[in-house]
């Protein structure tokens, strides 16, 4: 894994967006806040910068990334739009949705380990603004994953990013703790239909209002290496160090918890949200993992039970990386 001298710290003036740019410019990697979780960012143009991505994190080249722009109508110059999701994009964007679309002809500039070699991209717009100004400084679509090492809690501040790869990014861009706190809905496309790919930071419930059907659900927990079109869907994801155990209503006195709503009493541990709303759990749901990982290993703990979470709205989403926090590890 690639060293450097030391991650800077740029705040978010355009002065430093200009040299976070600078650095993306130099095929190195940028880690930028937001609204989801802090991206890793790097240019989408580049096969070298790309690589770099992908060896700093540990992941997979056959786990493709999204793409990142600053503007809606620049998706036209890459990808094929259907009607459907022309209704999407005019609802929900700039925000947490990704869609999954048939490449054009320009989209071979792109690096080859972007698209894992499919004929379809992963893109959105953000809704940070520090996110949009850093592509529009930089003046072509970023490539960025969410900046940790694969496989592992997805970071929501600055000093999550700084804990696993301080030393091995050029920059990181200090912003407050991301909002929305769960990785962007991905959807994709059958024919005429959406198809849902990775719950996220928008709800089914809400996407299916927009666009007047239901989402066909062709979520994937798999290791089938050619069907992973999208990034996220990998068995194991998410994983904190110590063992999660799901759905539970109280924890024996050798586990910490995980609540959701009031703590049971006697219990040791964290809530997502005391009063039990599923938007600020999910804001809250990477950065608690990662605070009661470290409590568990200051307290010599192995396992951390969680709370059941009402599997509707955001809970969707939040159940799918609880899911995929606790699967065995690969």
């Amino acid at each position: 894994m690639r060293e450097t001298s030391k991650t800077e710290i740029l705040d978010q003036t355009p002065k430093s967006i200009k040299k976070a740019a600078n650095f993306l410019n130099n095929d190195e990697l940028v880690s930028f806040p937001t609204e989801t979780v802090y991206g890793l960012g790097a240019s989408a143009l580049s096969n070298i910068a790309v690589g770099k991505i992908f060896s700093t994190k540990g992941r997979p080249v056959y786990n493709p990334l999204i793409i990142h722009v600053s503007e809606a109508r620049e998706v036209e110059n890459w990808a094929v739009i259907p009607k459907v999701a022309e209704t999407l994009i005019n609802n929900f964007w700039p925000g947490p949705l990704t869609l999954v679309l048939t490449k054009k002809h320009l989209a071979t500039r792109l690096a080859s380990l972007v698209t894992g070699n499919h004929k379809t991209l992963a893109i959105r717009v953000p809704m940070h603004p520090t996110a949009r100004a850093l592509i529009k400084e930089f003046g072509f679509p970023i490539a960025a994953p969410s900046a940790n090492i694969s496989g592992k809690i997805s970071p929501t501040r600055m000093q999550d990013v700084l804990k696993n790869l301080n030393g091995r990014i050029s920059a990181v861009i200090k912003g407050e703790k991301c909002t929305i706190g769960l990785e962007s809905t991905i959807i994709g496309f059958d024919n005429t239909n959406a198809v849902l790919l990775r719950p996220g930071g928008i709800s089914s419930e809400i996407i299916e209002e927009k666009i007047g059907s239901k989402l066909i659900n062709n979520q994937a927990s798999t290791q089938n290496l050619k069907s992973i079109i999208a990034p996220g869907l990998m068995k194991s994801h998410y994983a904190p160090d110590c063992k999660l155990k799901l759905n539970v209503d109280a924890p024996n006195s050798k586990e910490l918890f995980l609540g959701f709503g009031e703590m049971p009493k006697n219990s040791i541990g964290l809530s997502l949200s005391q009063k039990g709303s599923l938007t600020e759990a999910a804001s809250n749901l990477f950065s608690s993992l990662t605070d009661i990982d470290e409590m568990a290993k200051l307290m010599e703990i192995s396992t951390i039970s969680v709370a059941p979470i009402p599997n509707s709205g955001l809970g969707v989403a939040i159940n799918d990386r609880l899911k995929r926090a606790a699967a065995p590890r690969t």
